[in-house]
């Protein structure tokens, strides 16, 4: 995957070698015998100009105070710290930011440009997977005077834009304009998701995340994160996936669906001989379907090598794209992009040499192993000084930038790579051992998968507890770890030193589930 290439633009605190004053203009005084006067900014000619001045009143800026988990001991957090972005105002008493900007927040402030006053908020609805939130605040004082912006449309090419906001490098609103350079999925870091992005040259540094992105007086985008390593390389996320956000908030009352997909994978059919091979008439195009994940709709609809023609009613080219606007071409996945959960997708397939027509439900996907958990508390049990985790990717995270190399080898396999294959299944693991004497000789057991407890197949964490109390009467509690490694517990010795080792190792509770 994508790793250490992207960053996000919220203006966590880092060292910086420096700041190029981009906004800087110079204006050259020639000397003349009867006049000797310096032009106004006004009167200098400004090719690409953004009028903007009547909105930078609905611009605000996000001040945040956040904790994060600790996934190695979880029943701590991290140590508070303090983060800046940008916001603005849209209709209905509302504020859109980024979902980073507030993730695992515990207090958020914001101000409006040109007032002093920091006025409490708090988050209504937040969509980690595409990297957008609201917010609201109660004080009538705050919206006196305001107006809500207004959305446009998706930008041509060249078209000028303006990132509005609050970067780092001063406390004052700041205005970088660029144009726009691409229009295509892009990884969207945050939520570890790929959805259509706009790609500017304007500059988006640490900030700027939040703030929106104008053209005439509309805005086209909310920027969120840039090219690290890269100069003037910046993305914005198009008003398609903000009115998609805000409209799923609004079917849900209040909470966040998520965008669906069809859970399938493609390979391209560029080559002649293969689409000869599946049937395929001359000038025919499609995508040969290789993949199907379990438990969709098109795990029972679908089947290996079929051949998709037309996604709701688009013909698919052989390079898995679809026309998108004048003479550009897009990943069909931009069409599932405009669907809500629960959608039915019609397809144009090609099985056995017959053209189908076939209608398939279009649900977010549940990952066995959890790609973000922001703003949620980490799960698990402890029994015996044995700690039990769902394994989940931030827990693999806590072993830092370079967690792919760095953690256990075999976790991260299955995190990448395995799918839940029944509701609710988890894969949990002694994640570590509170070293005591009834737990000796099993600390060389951690970041082990549990696969039994008691003679039974462990489905998640849950499950496990149940099967640890159900065996609460047996005179010995029996679990078992990937590559049959065994655990064997008298109970009664287990229950008289359970309180002890929390005791001294200052744990109040010895789950949260």
């Amino acid at each position: 995957g994508i790793r250490n290439v992207l960053r996000f633009a919220s203006a966590i605190p880092r060292d910086h070698s420096g700041f190029l004053c981009g906004n800087t203009r110079v204006v050259c005084v020639f000397h003349r015998p009867a006049v000797r006067r310096m032009c106004t900014p006004a009167e200098v000619h400004r090719p690409g100009r953004v009028e903007l001045s009547s909105a930078f009143d609905s611009i605000v800026k996000v001040f945040t105070v956040s904790a994060s988990p600790n996934w190695f001991m979880p029943w701590q957090t991290k140590q508070q710290r303090e983060s800046t972005g940008s916001g603005f105002i849209i209709e209905g008493r509302r504020i859109i930011t980024n979902a980073h900007c507030v993730a695992d927040q515990s207090h958020v402030t914001v101000r409006k440009h040109g007032d002093p006053t920091k006025y409490t908020a708090r988050v209504v609805a937040v969509g980690h997977e595409c990297d957008l939130a609201v917010l609201t605040t109660d004080s009538d004082e705050f919206w006196a005077s305001t107006q809500p912006l207004q959305f446009g449309g998706i930008p041509e090419l060249q078209d000028p834009v303006a990132v509005v906001g609050y970067p780092t490098g001063g406390d004052n609103i700041s205005v970088s304009v660029g144009v726009v350079s691409r229009v295509e999925p892009q990884q969207y870091v945050h939520g570890a998701t790929s959805l259509l992005a706009i790609q500017i040259d304007a500059a988006i540094n640490p900030g700027n995340s939040g703030g929106p992105a104008m053209m005439s007086n509309r805005v086209v985008g909310v920027a969120f994160q840039s090219l690290e390593g890269a100069e003037n390389i910046g993305f914005i996320i198009p008003v398609p996936i903000i009115q998609h956000f805000l409209e799923d908030v609004k079917r849900n009352g209040g909470s966040y669906g998520g965008f669906p997909v069809l859970g399938i994978n493609c390979q391209a059919m560029e080559n002649p001989q293969l689409r000869a091979s599946a049937g395929m008439r001359p000038g025919e195009s499609g995508v040969l379907l290789c993949k199907v994940r379990p438990m969709t709709d098109a795990a029972e609809k679908l089947r290996m090598h079929d051949v998709i023609l037309e996604v709701d009613g688009q013909p698919v080219g052989n390079d898995g794209t679809v026309h998108f606007r004048h003479r550009e071409r897009i990943s069909f996945d931009y069409i599932l992009s405009r669907k809500f959960p629960g959608d039915l997708v019609p397809l144009r397939i090609l099985r056995d040499g017959v053209r189908l027509d076939v209608d398939v439900v279009a649900r977010p996907i549940r990952q066995l192993v959890p790609i973000q958990q922001y703003d949620m508390l980490p799960r698990y049990f402890i029994y015996a000084g044995l700690v039990f985790v769902p394994l989940s990717q931030p827990y693999l995270h806590e072993y830092g930038d370079d967690w792919y190399n760095s953690s256990p080898r075999r976790l991260c396999e299955r995190a990448l790579n395995w799918e839940a294959r029944q509701p609710g299944e988890e894969l949990v693991i002694l994640s570590q051992v509170l070293q005591d004497r009834i737990n000796q000789g099993f600390e060389t057991l951690c970041n082990l998968q549990v696969h039994e407890c008691n003679g039974v197949k462990v489905l998640n964490l849950q499950h496990l507890v149940e099967l640890l109390r159900e065996g609460a009467s047996n005179p010995v509690q029996k679990i078992i770890l990937e590559d049959n490694r065994l655990i064997m517990l008298k109970t009664d010795i287990v229950q008289r030193a359970h309180q002890a080792i929390l005791n001294r190792h200052r744990i109040a509770n010895d789950q949260q589930l």
